[in-house]
C-alpha cells in the first residue's frame, strides 16, 4: 500500500525534503543544504594573491617577467660574461624562461635572440599575451625593431612583422595596448603624435585601435587591463596642459574622459598619469617635475582618488618640496578601507586615510606593476611578490645568484 507524502512519518517526511533539496541544488547548481553560497575566502580578482613557483636557479638576470590571468608566465633570461680589459671580448646569452599553466617549476625554451657582444646593451622587452602567447620586441632607435611572437608555450617562435596590420575595433583578451608614433620614421624623443595600438594574442601583430580618446598627441596607456576589466589611459585635456584620464569599460570601443584637479602650474606639464583601480577606489599617481626640494627620480607631483569609477576625482596628496613621499617607483598599490602604499626612491610609505597622510615603512623600495596575476613587486634583483587586495603577499624568487646570498 502506498503511503501519501502528506500523511508519512515525520523522519520520513523529512529524508524526502533533504532528498529534493540536494536534487534542487544538483540542478539548478544552487548550494546544497549546509553548506555556504559565499564564495570561498580569497575568490575573485581582488582576493588571495596566487601561489606562484619558485625559479630561483634559473641563470643570469630577469628581465620582462609577466603572467597571464591563469598565472602562467614568461620572462627573459640574459647571462654575461665581462672582460673588463677587452670588454668587446665580453658577450651575453639571452635566454626565455616559461612557466606553464599549473606547473611546480619555471622551464627554459628556445629563444629566438642573438647572442649580444660585450659592447651591446640588452633592449629586448616581453609582452605576455594570454597562456602560451607572447611578444618578444626587440632593437628599436638606431636599430631596426624585430619581433618574434609564440603561441606555444616558447617551443617555437615566429617572426612577425612589427608594422600595423590594419585597425581593429576593440581590444581582444589577452591583448597588449601600447601608443605608437604615427611616423614610424621619427626619432622616438621628436614623435610629433602617437596613436594608441593593440598587440594581438591571435598573431602578435600591431593594430591601431579605431577608438582613439581625446588626450592630446601623446596618450600614455596602461598595458594591461586593470582586475575590473577597465583600461585606462593618460593624456591632457585636448588644447591644454592639464591632465586628465580615460576609461573604456567596453574593451576599447568607446571612452570617457575625465580632467584630474593637478596641482600643475602653467607651463609645466605633467610627464604622465599611472591609474591602479583596488577593492574600494580607483587612484590616479601624476608624475612630474617638482618645484623645489631635492631633485628625486620618478617625482610625484599628486595623488588623486575617485569613489565613482573615475567619474570624478578628489585630489588627497600634493607633493611638496620636503615632505615624502616625493617620488613613485611604478603604480600605488591600493587596499581596502582607504589604505593605499606607495614606492618611492629610498623608501616605502603607506596611508590608512586614502592619500592625505602617510607613514615611511620600514623595508625598503621597490617597483611595482600590473600583470593578468596582480599587482607584481619587485623589491630586489630576484625576489618578487604578488598581490590582488594590497595586503596580502604572495612571494617567489627567480633568477638568484650567489650575489643574492641564496
Amino acid at each position: 500500500m502506498r503511503v501519501p507524502v502528506s500523511r508519512a512519518p515525520a523522519p520520513l517526511r523529512a529524508l524526502v525534503a533533504l532528498l529534493l533539496a540536494w536534487l534542487l541544488a544538483a540542478c539548478t547548481g544552487g548550494p546544497a543544504p549546509g553548506r555556504s553560497s559565499e564564495r570561498p575566502a580569497g575568490d575573485g580578482v581582488f582576493g588571495a594573491p596566487p601561489r606562484i613557483a619558485d625559479g630561483a636557479g634559473l641563470p643570469g638576470w630577469a628581465s620582462g617577467l609577466g603572467f597571464a590571468a591563469d598565472g602562467s608566465g614568461f620572462t627573459l633570461l640574459a647571462e654575461c660574461v665581462s672582460d673588463p680589459a677587452r670588454p668587446a671580448n665580453g658577450f651575453c646569452r639571452q635566454r626565455v624562461a616559461v612557466l606553464d599553466p599549473g606547473a611546480e617549476r619555471w622551464e627554459q625554451r628556445a629563444s629566438p635572440l642573438p647572442e649580444l657582444r660585450g659592447t651591446e646593451g640588452v633592449s629586448a622587452q616581453l609582452w605576455v599575451l594570454g597562456p602560451g602567447r607572447a611578444l618578444i620586441e626587440d632593437g628599436g632607435g638606431e636599430k631596426p625593431l624585430r619581433d618574434w611572437f609564440t603561441a606555444d608555450g616558447g617551443r617555437s617562435w615566429r617572426r612577425v612583422d612589427p608594422r600595423p596590420a590594419g585597425r581593429t575595433p576593440e581590444i581582444p583578451v589577452g591583448a597588449v595596448l601600447t601608443a605608437e608614433c604615427v611616423d614610424r620614421a621619427a626619432p622616438v624623443e621628436e614623435c610629433p603624435r602617437e596613436r594608441l595600438t593593440v598587440i594581438s594574442p591571435r598573431d602578435g601583430r600591431r593594430r591601431e585601435l579605431v577608438a582613439q580618446p581625446p588626450l592630446g598627441a601623446h596618450p600614455r596607456p596602461a598595458a594591461v587591463a586593470e582586475p575590473d576589466g577597465s583600461w585606462w589611459v593618460s593624456g591632457v585635456v585636448p588644447g591644454t596642459e592639464r591632465s586628465a584620464v580615460a576609461v573604456s569599460r567596453d574593451r576599447g570601443r568607446s571612452w570617457s574622459v575625465s580632467r584630474l584637479p593637478s596641482p600643475v602650474p602653467a607651463g609645466t606639464p605633467a610627464w604622465h598619469t599611472s591609474v591602479v583601480v583596488g577593492p574600494d577606489a580607483v587612484y590616479a599617481a601624476e608624475l612630474g617635475e617638482l618645484e623645489g626640494g631635492e631633485p628625486v627620480k620618478n617625482p610625484l607631483r599628486a595623488l588623486h582618488r575617485s569613489l565613482d569609477g573615475g567619474r570624478t576625482w578628489q585630489r588627497m596628496w600634493t607633493t611638496g618640496p620636503v615632505k615624502e613621499p616625493r617620488s613613485l617607483e611604478g603604480l600605488p598599490v591600493p587596499g581596502p578601507g582607504g589604505r593605499i602604499e606607495l614606492a618611492a626612491q629610498w623608501s616605502g610609505y603607506r596611508s590608512l586615510d586614502g592619500g592625505r597622510t602617510f607613514r615611511e615603512l620600514d623595508d625598503g623600495s621597490a617597483y611595482v606593476r600590473r600583470t593578468g596575476v596582480g599587482l607584481l613587486r619587485e623589491g630586489s634583483r630576484c625576489r618578487y611578490e604578488v598581490t590582488r587586495d594590497g595586503v596580502r603577499w604572495s612571494e617567489f624568487l627567480l633568477a638568484c645568484g650567489e650575489e643574492d646570498g641564496l
